[in-house]
């Protein structure tokens, strides 16, 4: 019979998604949570970095009111830094729960409050990472003490490997991203705005080549081909390269409003950042999961699915700028192959990727975290 647990979450953010891809992924999994019979609390800073940085955007109140209307079943209570230094104020608040959850975007400080108060409150204590540093910077992540959680939950087998064999910690679990279909799904739009549209942030030249290679060399040699990004934190070379290569720059975008803009697109594409094409292979990241939920076309720069996630005509997988170039004109040519594509990724989304299917593995994780 299956446990109904006291889960708490302590997230970077749940409430804003700027620069925050997690956002969508978090939201549809702790609400499946809810729907599965769990008691699910949710604890972020007050003014951490991502809502801070959200509300320098126009438009930044209907992001959040967006969010509060979507998910009115999630319940999130926001704590100052006192919070973490205040024990006791920490442990009231925490009393009664089975699992807490601490996601990687938090300070090592909060790590180790919450490894003090496992040891006399009793529940069990789980680092949730979906993110690269334990590949990329590892000394960042031993900062937070993983070999004494009860366990770590990871969005990929090579990052599960590297927990094992680098941080010395006893459990680790896969579990990969995936699309909140409730929220993602395929949209009708009046028109088509743009020929190809690409949702990603530039970031911290992470991926900065690959965006040159596989999207604005291919936007400026292909003619009469609109192009449209939306994301957060380019620089002003990067606003001129894109100026340069006659793509549209359509700024920050609420993660709620990607599937209509998907909808307003014929196609899209996925760039990961370098990190998931090396050294952390088979991870596709939220974006995958979202572009085959809302049943649009994608095609991909270079990863491996080692973890056979997708079949392989989900997606149309490129190698260079010049494969990119013909899948886009291939796929403008036949509608046909490039609706049929699309259904097939979505069926495929919807048969095993969705955050439903996420809380049903989390569930069964807790279940062995607790006998």
């Amino acid at each position: 019979m299956q446990h109904k647990f006291r889960i708490a979450y302590f997230a970077h953010s749940i409430r804003s998604d700027w620069n925050n891809g997690n956002a969508h992924f978090l939201r549809g999994l702790l609400r499946s949570l809810g729907e599965l019979g769990h008691d699910v609390s949710i604890f972020e800073p007050k003014n951490g970095w991502s809502v801070s940085n959200l509300q320098t955007e126009t438009g930044w109140e209907n992001s959040l009111s967006g969010f509060y209307a979507a998910y009115p079943d999630l319940s999130v209570t926001s704590y100052d830094k006192r919070s973490i230094e205040d024990a006791r104020q920490l442990r009231t608040s925490l009393r009664g729960f089975d699992i807490v959850i601490l996601h990687e975007w938090n300070p090592p400080a909060l790590a180790h409050r919450l490894l003090e108060l496992r040891r006399e409150a009793g529940f069990r204590l789980l680092f949730h990472d979906t993110h690269h540093r334990a590949s990329s910077s590892p000394e960042q992540i031993e900062l937070f003490g993983i070999d004494q959680f009860d366990g770590a939950v990871v969005f990929g087998d090579s990052l599960r490997d590297i927990y094992r064999e680098k941080f010395n910690i006893g459990r680790a679990w896969t579990l990969h991203e995936a699309a909140d279909t409730a929220v993602f799904r395929p949209m009708r739009s009046a028109a088509i705005e743009t020929d190809v549209v690409w949702i990603g942030n530039w970031g911290d030249e992470e991926r900065s080549k690959e965006i040159c290679e596989y999207l604005l060399q291919p936007a400026t040699e292909l003619d009469g081909l609109r192009f449209t990004v939306f994301g957060v934190r380019y620089p002003p070379e990067a606003l001129c390269a894109l100026q340069k290569a006659h793509v549209r720059y359509g700024g920050y975008l609420p993660n709620l409003d990607g599937p209509n803009t998907y909808a307003s697109a014929r196609f899209t594409i996925h760039i990961p950042r370098r990190q998931y094409a090396s050294a952390m292979r088979g991870i596709p990241t939220i974006r995958v999961f979202e572009a085959l939920a809302c049943g649009i076309p994608l095609i991909s720069a270079p990863w491996v699915d080692s973890g056979h996630l997708f079949r392989a005509d989900d997606f149309r997988a490129v190698r260079n700028t010049a494969e990119m170039k013909s899948a886009l004109m291939e796929l403008l040519a036949d509608p046909q192959a490039a609706e049929q594509q699309a259904a097939r990724g979505l069926e495929t989304v919807r048969a095993r990727h969705t955050c439903r299917h996420r809380a049903e593995e989390l569930t069964a994780i807790c279940e062995e975290l607790a006998k």
